[in-house]
């Protein structure tokens, strides 16, 4: 089977207050991690890590505790590693 070329899909609403839905799809069982990250780089939250079977899944992001401006969230796997850009507007 091919392997869809966006693994990981922008989130949902964007902006976002104080919560967004963040879905990804992982194209086979493998080790996975969903991170978020401020704009230094710095990971401010994990949303997944660990075994994961193929398939398409959600999370819900809540940025409650953090404040307004742009985050990252980034897939990473095998073969794969995805970043996409999110607006938490306060």
């Amino acid at each position: 089977p091919t392997v869809p070329t966006r693994l990981l899909a922008q989130n949902n609403p964007n902006p976002f207050n104080p919560s967004t839905l963040i879905s990804y799809t992982v194209p086979a069982k493998g080790y996975v991690t969903l991170k978020v990250y401020n704009v230094n780089g710095q990971e401010v939250a994990t949303l997944f890590e660990g075994e994961s079977p193929a398939g398409t899944f959600n999370f819900t992001f809540n940025a409650n505790g953090l404040s307004s401006g742009v985050y990252f969230y980034r897939l990473t796997g095998s073969g794969f590693d995805e970043t996409r850009k999110m607006v938490l507007l306060k």
